[in-house]
C-alpha cells in the first residue's frame, strides 16, 4: 500500500492552516457543511462521527484501570514488538517533543511514552494508556481514526473532530497481525506541528509494516500454535487458517465449515442439507459435490463424513465472543466482534446463528450500559437503527451529551412506528438491527 498524499491546508504557514481548518470546522459542526480545503479522508470521517452523534465538545474516558490494563498488555499481541517501537520511533520522538502510542483494535491506549513534557500535556488532555480514543468515542483522530479504516492516516490540528484535540497533530497506521490480516491495532506519533508533514506518515507506515514483519518471524503464540481458526464475523467469505495455510473461502464453503465449527460434534447429511438449503427439495446429490469440492480444498484427511466433521476442532472467532459473553467479559467479546457471521448468507442455520450471537452481544451491551461499549455498538452498520441501543446510550450519557443521541431515539422511534403501522407486510423485528438476505445466485 501506498502512502496516502497529504495535502496539508492553507499552505505551509502553520497559522494560517490553524484558521482555515478551524473556519471548516465551525461550519461542519454548526451545519454539515464541508468546506474546502478539508481532505476527503477528513470529510468522511467527520460524517462519522456526526452519524454516531459524537459531541465535537467530547473528552476521552478512562476504559481500563490500571490493574486491569496492566494484565491485557501483558497478553496483548501488540507487546511482542514493543521493543521494536520503542527502538525505531523512541528517538524521533524525543528529538521532536513527539510522543509514541499505541492503541488495541478498539482504540484503546496501551502504551504511551515520550517526552516528559509533553507527556504531562497529553496527561492533561486524557492521552494516557487506559483511555479510549476509537472513533466512535473521541470522534476523527489518527489512532481512531486508522484502527476505523484499516488504513494509515494523518491529522492535522482542526481535523480533528473533538476541539479538545485541536492543538496536537498525529500520525497513525494499523498493524495487522501477519497470519490472519486481522487489524491488531496502531501505532502513532502524537505531537505538534512539526508532526504535519506527508514524511511523518510514511515514516509512522513503515514503522508499522516493521512490526508485521517481525511479529510474522516470531512463533505463534503458544495457545494457538496448533489451532485450526476459522474467521467468519463481519465477512461474506470466511478466512481458515488451516495447517498453517491460510485459505479465503468461497460462500457455501465458508457456511459449512462455520456450521461444522459450531457443531464439532459432526452432522448427517440431512441435519447439514436442512441448515444449507432453504429449498428442502435440493437433492442430496447437490451436498455430496459440494462435500466433495470442500475435501479437495482443505486436503486429505481434513474433512470427515458420517458424520461430516472436521478432523480437528476449528477455533472459531464466533465461539471466542460467545465464550465472553458468556464469561460476562462485553468488552473484550465486542473487541472480536468486527461485525454478524457471514452477513450476506441466507442459509437457515447460518441465519439462526447469527442472530442468535447478535442477540447475546446486543443484550449485554444494553445490559452493561457503558458509553463507550454502546457507541461502538451504533457506530456499526449493524447498530446504526438499533433503537433499543440508542435508547440505552441516550440513557447513559451525561446531560450534556445527551440531546443528539435523544434526537436520533426520535428519529427511529419515528421511522419503526410508520413501518409498524404498515399493514400486513411490516416488518416483525422492528426495533433492531436488520439484515439483507440476498438471494442465492
Amino acid at each position: 500500500m501506498g502512502v496516502p498524499s497529504l495535502a496539508l491546508p492553507g499552505g505551509a504557514d502553520p497559522a494560517e492552516r490553524t484558521r482555515v481548518l478551524r473556519r471548516a470546522h465551525d461550519a461542519f459542526t454548526r451545519d454539515g457543511r464541508v468546506e474546502p480545503p478539508v481532505r476527503a479522508v477528513i470529510a468522511t470521517s467527520w460524517r462519522r462521527c456526526a452519524r454516531a452523534r459524537v459531541s465535537p465538545e467530547c473528552a476521552p474516558r478512562l476504559d481500563r484501570p490500571e490493574a486491569e490494563l496492566l494484565a491485557y498488555r501483558e497478553r496483548h499481541p501488540l507487546g511482542r514488538v514493543m521493543p521494536l517501537f520503542r527502538d525505531l520511533v523512541g528517538a524521533f520522538a524525543a528529538q521532536g517533543a513527539h510522543l509514541l502510542a499505541v492503541c488495541d483494535a478498539r482504540g484503546g491506549l496501551l502504551w504511551v511514552e515520550g517526552e516528559p513534557a509533553t507527556l504531562r500535556r497529553a496527561e492533561g488532555l486524557g492521552f494516557v494508556p487506559g483511555s479510549r480514543w476509537a472513533e466512535s468515542v473521541m470522534g476523527t483522530n489518527a489512532p481512531g481514526t486508522a484502527v476505523a479504516l484499516g488504513e494509515p492516516v494523518q491529522v492535522f490540528g482542526a481535523e480533528h473532530f473533538s476541539r479538545l484535540v485541536h492543538p496536537w497533530t498525529c500520525a497513525a497506521a494499523p498493524v495487522r497481525d501477519p497470519r490472519t490480516g486481522r487489524v491488531l491495532g496502531a501505532v502513532d506519533v502524537t505531537g505538534g506541528d512539526g508532526l504535519a508533514h506527508p514524511h511523518s506518515l510514511a515514516f509512522v507506515q513503515a514503522v508499522a509494516r516493521a512490526a508485521e514483519a517481525q511479529l510474522a518471524l516470531l512463533p505463534p503464540e503458544p495457545d494457538s500454535a496448533a489451532t485450526d481458526t476459522l474467521t467468519a464475523l463481519g465477512r461474506d467469505e470466511a478466512l481458515l487458517v488451516l495447517g498453517g495455510r491460510r485459505l479465503t473461502l468461497g460462500r457455501r464453503h465458508s457456511e459449512i465449515l462455520a456450521l461444522l465449527a459450531h457443531h464439532p460434534e459432526g452432522l448427517s447429511g440431512e441435519e447439514l442439507a436442512c441448515s444449507l438449503y432453504e429449498d428442502e427439495s435440493v437433492a442430496a446429490v447437490t451436498l455430496r459435490a459440494e462435500m466433495s469440492r470442500l475435501r479437495t480444498l482443505l486436503g486429505a484427511g481434513n474433512l470427515l463424513s458420517r458424520p461430516y466433521r472436521t478432523a480437528a476442532p476449528l477455533e472459531a472467532d464466533f465461539a471466542a465472543v460467545t465464550r465472553h459473553l458468556a464469561a460476562g467479559a462485553v468488552s473484550a467479546a465486542l473487541t472480536r466482534y468486527p461485525g454478524p457471521l457471514l452477513p450476506a448468507s441466507s442459509a437457515p442455520g447460518i441465519v439462526r446463528l447469527r442472530r442468535r450471537i447478535e442477540d447475546q452481544a446486543r443484550a449485554a451491551v444494553i445490559a452493561r450500559a457503558d458509553v463507550g461499549l454502546l457507541s461502538d455498538w451504533v457506530c456499526g452498520p449493524w447498530g446504526a437503527e438499533d433503537l433499543a441501543v440508542w435508547r440505552a446510550l441516550a440513557a447513559a450519557l451525561p446531560p450534556r451529551d445527551r440531546p443528539a443521541a435523544l434526537a436520533r431515539v426520535r428519529s427511529l422511534d419515528a421511522e419503526l412506528g410508520a413501518e409498524a403501522g404498515a399493514g400486513p407486510g411490516a416488518d416483525p423485528g422492528a426495533g433492531r438491527a436488520t439484515f439483507p438476505q440476498p438471494a442465492r445466485p
